[in-house]
């Protein structure tokens, strides 16, 4: 079971990252000039606070570039965090890749081709009953 306190600030830092990317506060070029879709999906502080696992998940191309220029700016969002969140000690951040988006996506693909497959069955069949 999570603390409450943890989720609190899992919430806090995820938040605090996310206006960090939209208002462009993350002076990584390759972050800034990317064209694909950033997304803080989850954020996962430690009990005892010392690490925080970060989740992104980037729809589009040049995922591994982006979770690796997320892990080279970590001390400097990790300084940006302190300082928005009041906290004694600021959780080390530990940048993850995340698929679940690009995965829901894929699934709604899915099920739109199946949708789409047994619609046109349907039509078919419909039509030879018609012209019997």
């Amino acid at each position: 079971m999570k603390f409450e306190r943890t989720q609190r600030i899992s919430e806090e830092i995820k938040k605090s990252i996310t206006k960090m990317l939209i208002e462009g506060h993350i002076k990584n070029s390759v972050i800034l000039n990317t064209h694909s879709l950033i997304s803080v999906v989850a954020v996962e502080v430690v009990r005892d606070l010392k690490y925080a696992y970060i989740y992104i998940s980037v729809l589009g191309s040049g995922k591994e570039e982006i979770i690796e220029s997320f892990k080279k700016s970590a001390g400097f969002i990790r300084r940006e965090v302190g300082k928005q969140i009041k906290l004694r000690y600021t959780p080390e951040l530990i940048f993850l890749s995340d698929d679940s988006i690009k995965n829901g996506v894929d699934m709604i693909n899915k099920i739109n081709e199946v949708a789409k497959h047994d619609e046109d069955t349907q039509v078919n069949e419909n039509f030879e009953r018609d012209e019997d």
